[in-house]
């Protein structure tokens, strides 16, 4: 069995099961290049599991803030890979980097390409409805995600799936996916298929603002924004009440009603003791579980308990 020298790009949760797939097997990760520390509200620096599973192992790790520059360019020359895999690292590599190992660059991206390349492939298949996602590991080539396939597996999106949850099952199906492919590379049985790119489509990044919930449109599409936006950037709207100040809250379940209601869009239309329902485009959801600002998230009963929401009320 051949043993390749491997340096590992990546931050965040699709990536750590594979760079644990990785240290745990016969090959040797040589260095781990992740993302800056970056720090959060108070000056609180947000934890890097990566790094700190690297760093424990004693292992070399590389966090530039343009890989790019001449110096990471420089000390990723000096690791001597024979191979590198990038998952999630949310940096473009330049062509002297993908070509700089013996066997090149390898990508685990979390989609059936060619469809959603770019950066938020598993929010896009929840949020399209998708019946199936899944996980492709490309050869990396200057155009984006465009690479040929050396590998794909795919799994049901659930009835009720978030993209947190959903990115959770994707991540641990890329580990045994990503060891096949590098097993096949360094026996020189790897057979590449080029994708389709006259049917590729292409996902850009989310900011805050897109977690907005828009109620105007059908409850189907409002039922898979809110398990879409979630964990991150989070579906939110604001509550009206009659009296009271607007409250931000995020909407973190729903189900699709039939409605024959006339009411406008964001109109709740419904109230009882467990939850209460709000008019869409076209029929309505009935919330769930919900998670008011400043508050930990609760069902829609507990919620109900400490306001009185009543029929006419509004989302905004």
């Amino acid at each position: 069995m051949t043993s390749l020298r491997i340096v590992f790009l990546g931050t965040g949760k699709l990536a750590e099961p594979v760079f644990e797939a990785l240290c745990q097997s016969h090959h040797t990760v040589c260095g781990l290049v992740t993302q800056p520390d970056r720090t959060g509200p108070g000056s609180k620096k947000h934890l890097n599991p990566l790094k700190e599973a690297a760093l424990a192992r004693g292992m070399p790790v590389l966090q530039p803030e343009r890989i790019r520059n001449p110096e990471p360019v420089a000390e990723l020359q000096a690791l001597k890979a024979d191979l590198f895999v990038v998952a999630a690292y949310g940096q473009i590599l330049s062509k002297a980097i993908l070509d700089m190992p013996r066997l090149g660059t390898i990508n685990v991206h979390a989609s059936l390409l060619p469809k959603y390349r770019g950066a938020t492939p598993i929010h896009a298949a929840v949020l399209n409805g998708d019946a199936e996602a899944g996980v492709t590991i490309i050869q990396l080539v200057p155009q984006l995600d465009a690479g040929p396939m050396l590998g794909m597996v795919r799994t049901p999106i659930g009835e009720r799936e978030t993209t947190g949850e959903l990115e959770t099952r994707l991540a641990a199906l890329s580990a045994p996916l990503t060891l096949d492919v590098i097993a096949q590379l360094a026996a020189g049985t790897a057979e590449s298929v080029e994708q389709d790119h006259a049917a590729a489509t292409h996902v850009g990044k989310l900011t805050k603002a897109d977690g907005r919930i828009d109620w105007t449109k059908p409850a189907v599409q409002v039922e898979r924004h809110l398990r879409g936006m979630q964990p991150w950037p989070g579906p939110f709207t604001t509550l009206v009440l009659e009296g009271k100040p607007p409250l931000r809250l995020q909407v973190l379940g729903g189900t699709v009603m039939d409605s024959p209601n006339t009411a406008a869009a964001a109109t709740i239309v419904a109230v009882d003791a467990n939850t209460f329902t709000v008019q869409c485009g076209d029929n309505a959801l009935r919330i769930d579980r919900v998670h008011p600002e400043a508050k930990r998230p609760m069902p829609t009963a507990e919620f109900l308990r400490g306001r009185a929401v009543k029929i006419g009320d509004r989302l905004e």
